[in-house]
């Protein structure tokens, strides 16, 4: 473990509570290979809801046990009141504007599920204004905005948790890691991130914004854009009417970053996480490859603004620092391949499966393997529950979570990167020390993006003073 990771713990441990200027009386009682519970009614946590789609909704109830959602925030008014009526029985105040809910004080904590272009702005000023924040995943749509956030999480030593979920599955990726770190793969050469292709879609016309979304606010620091929707004749069950807004925003670069900020920050954050318990760097030297757009590219721009814009097929070799590899792919089984000089395993989100796996039978890892990639904690079932669980007794004991901003922005930086090499069609090479791509100034131009007016971060609550990336 680094000593910049040991002195990050011994700040959040030391200074987070005296900079939300709140004491925190949380519930937890840990108690070896049980579920955290409350003590009473009154140790429950109540919760600020901002962004009430179906991530946000199936987040509190997967938290339900230890929360209460006294408010929620969300640009649809419609979502509003569904999530009201689900999670709090009506008794939730409902807002527009989710400054409304970082003003009270007595919200302390707060679940972040908007859309992914609509997570910096919020995180960022949830934790200047002395809240602890679950935050959906990918953190952010650049590489500036991390930079922003991994200082001002610093600054505040505000907890936050970010919802990649997987790193709380305990006979899955948690497992796999603790192989990796046991040695049972040997040291890493390669891995592998299935993570799938973006749909494409046909031209989406412009229709009137639906009754109750303020579409302005649901931009907010995205560029302004018509709405778009159509209705998909004989579509299957689980596809869903094309539309640059609820859901189908991930496969638009202005709100995210397809599948690579998608499912990649499920995949590549499990890759980056064996390298470290390999004890090999995950700092990027270079990446090249190629990937298929359904519009045409030219300097980096989207030439159609009619239809989905994120690359439908890739292919990225990804080199590190220690030397290993990770081809960040879409063409094969969805998951994560690792594959060391003394064996190989596979993991996704039904199966861990190679020889490694095999000889547990006659080789079990030592008792608390697990626990010790899980930063010490103990795991619960479910991944999603087990990761709330993990959120609010680091909230309890004013620890590090799991999955906290600064290894989740090493790993979502690759993703970043693979990104903008997609866009411009060529390779990049990378300076992890300057955190700037080598000699492209135009790729260098992509780390960041420009805030719409009007909805710049706000860095200070009494006065807001506007930070334009």
């Amino acid at each position: 473990m680094s000593s910049n990771h040991n002195s990050r713990r011994q700040f959040l441990k030391s200074s987070s509570v005296v900079a939300a200027g709140v004491s925190m009386p949380y519930f937890f009682s840990a108690k070896p290979g049980m579920a955290f519970a409350t003590e009473s009614k009154n140790d429950r946590v109540p919760i600020g809801l901002i962004g009430a789609g179906g991530m946000g909704c199936g987040n509190m109830r997967a938290a339900s046990q230890w929360v209460d959602v006294v408010a929620i925030a969300d640009a649809d008014q419609n979502r509003q009141q569904s999530a009201n009526k689900q999670l709090s029985g009506g008794k939730a105040d409902i807002y527009d504007d989710y400054r409304k809910i970082l003003e009270r004080d007595d919200i302390k904590v707060v679940h972040i599920a908007t859309p992914d272009h609509w997570h910096t702005k919020p995180v960022i000023e949830a934790m200047l204004a002395g809240k602890d924040i679950y935050c959906e995943k990918p953190l952010t749509l650049t590489v500036d905005e991390g930079k922003l956030i991994r200082r001002v999480q610093e600054e505040t030593g505000r907890v936050v948790q970010v919802g990649t979920q997987q790193r709380s599955t305990f006979n899955l990726f948690t497992k796999a890691i603790a192989l990796v770190k046991q040695g049972r793969v040997g040291k890493i050469k390669r891995m592998s991130a299935a993570i799938g292709g973006a749909p494409a879609s046909p031209g989406i016309p412009v229709v009137d914004v639906p009754k109750g979304l303020d579409w302005d606010r649901w931009l907010g620091p995205a560029p302004a854009a018509q709405y778009r929707w159509a209705e998909k004749k004989n579509k299957k069950k689980w596809q869903r009417d094309p539309t640059n807004g609820h859901y189908e925003f991930r496969w638009w670069y202005e709100y995210s970053g397809g599948k690579l900020t998608d499912w990649g920050a499920h995949h590549v954050d499990i890759a980056a996480w064996a390298l470290e318990a390999n004890g090999q760097s995950n700092a990027v030297v270079s990446i090249d490859g190629n990937a298929k757009h359904p519009v045409e590219y030219k300097n980096g721009v989207p030439q159609q603004t009619d239809r989905y814009n994120t690359a439908t097929s890739f292919n990225f070799t990804v080199k590190f620092a220690g030397g290993a590899e990770l081809v960040i792919r879409n063409d094969t089984d969805n998951g994560v391949l690792i594959e060391g000089d003394k064996g190989r395993i596979f993991v996704n989100r039904k199966k861990l499966v190679g020889k490694p796996v095999e000889d547990l039978a006659t080789n079990p890892l030592p008792e608390d393997a697990v626990k010790e990639v899980y930063k010490g904690f103990d795991l619960i079932e479910g991944e999603r529950k087990g990761h709330w669980a993990n959120f609010l007794k680091c909230v309890d004991e004013r620890k590090e979570p799991i999955s906290d901003v600064h290894s989740h922005m090493r790993m979502l930086n690759i993703c970043h990167l693979t990104g903008i090499a997609a866009r411009l069609g060529r390779g990049i090479k990378w300076d992890d020390k300057t955190e700037q791509i080598v000699g492209d100034s135009a790729a260098n131009s992509m780390l960041k993006r420009k805030y719409r007016e009007g909805y710049e971060i706000e860095m200070n609550s009494a006065k807001p003073a506007a930070v334009k990336s």
